[in-house]
């Protein structure tokens, strides 16, 4: 499961979730610039409830990453474009008569979102963000009316529905109505021109129609591949983001009193903690590529750890990696439960480990 924290901390996880901009709207209303698309620093500011400081401050902090997602900065030429075609569009005109203007994209304002730690609005679009991925990585596939199409659960249709006819609506409303408007006032002169600009804008709400769906079919979660998100974002993590990771986990299941030890002086255990019927629990991790594996050697060294120094009742090796058919053999005799890749991203998932039932 993905975690505030490590939204905060991880840009690999960030970028995993950046297409969800949707988000945005479910916690407050995003004001956009006549243009339909982009938001000033100001703006942003106002959305998330901080000072026009803060946001400069993290944009200089983190230019590269939001410039990557869609801020850039307008000068010359390019400024004054951008500011006469919003003239053009803004029925109160727009301020002009600056050097340069820093502009964000929907991308980039959830960007922000996921950098910016002292905003509760911020913390409020995570939250909303990383439910989204769950409900969209757990739950289970449906029949679609069409043959052969998969769906989300019904709260994440209506959600995904619901921002496409956002979307619609703002850019008819913002664009393509006032343009309606003003040819309807002149239509016997413009009455060809209205109904060619009316079949364009019918034409393009069924392309967006069309590319909504496939988004639909593609992010729906499928019994042949796995679950998607899970072990990548533990694949991004730091081997401390990790061990706490699986502190969590182990809360989750009900242990109690779970530390995770020092880096000096935790004698090969880097987690402690009781299961919740009473016995004493120690935990290795390790987080390794996906590629590599735990030996016999490694598996030899936590046994004597666990069993000798700390007189572990249960011992978890987990791992973001297989284990070599030696060291499952050592850890069966043992009694050492080997949670590899596989078994970790069921755990991860909400399968609760047999061990600690």
């Amino acid at each position: 499961m993905i975690t505030d924290s490590a939204l905060l901390e991880s840009r690999t996880l960030r970028h995993s979730v950046m297409d969800r901009t949707d988000v945005l709207d479910r916690v407050k209303a995003l004001s956009l610039l006549p243009d339909g698309m982009h938001v000033t620093t100001a703006m942003v500011a106002a959305y998330f409830d901080v000072t026009v400081e803060v946001v400069r401050q993290l944009t200089r902090r983190h230019r590269e990453e939001l410039q990557g997602n869609g801020m850039v900065v307008l000068r010359g030429p390019d400024l004054r474009k951008f500011e006469s075609d919003n003239m053009s569009l803004s029925p109160v005109g727009y301020p002009q008569a600056r050097r340069s203007l820093t502009i964000y994209s929907r991308r980039a304002v959830l960007n922000v979102a996921m950098l910016l730690r002292d905003s509760a609005v911020a913390r409020q679009v995570r939250t909303y963000l990383l439910d989204m991925e769950y409900l969209a990585r757990t739950q289970p596939v449906e029949n679609s009316p069409q043959p052969g199409a998969a769906t989300l659960d019904p709260r994440v249709d209506a959600h995904i529905d619901a921002r496409i006819d956002q979307r619609i609506t703002h850019i008819l409303g913002r664009t393509v109505v006032p343009m309606f408007n003003a040819l309807i006032e002149t239509s016997g002169e413009h009455r060809r021109e209205l109904i060619a600009l009316r079949t364009g804008v019918q034409h393009i709400e069924r392309r967006l129609r069309q590319h909504h769906n496939r988004l639909r079919r593609l992010e729906s979660p499928r019994r042949d591949r796995p679950l998607a998100g899970v072990m990548a974002a533990m694949d991004a993590m730091t081997g401390r983001e990790f061990e706490h990771h699986i502190a969590a986990l182990l809360r989750r299941d009900g242990c109690t009193d779970v530390v995770v030890l020092g880096r000096h002086g935790d004698r090969g255990v880097d987690i402690t903690g009781f299961t919740a019927d009473g016995r004493r629990l120690v935990v290795q991790c390790k987080r390794f590529a996906p590629h590599l594996r735990i030996s016999s050697p490694e598996l030899q060294k936590f046994v004597g750890s666990a069993k000798v120094l700390y007189a572990a009742d249960t011992a978890l090796y987990v791992a973001t990696c297989r284990f070599t058919p030696e060291a499952l053999s050592i850890a069966d005799e043992a009694g050492i439960t080997a949670v590899q890749r596989t078994l970790l991203e069921r755990w991860d998932a909400g399968d609760m480990l047999a061990v600690l039932k």
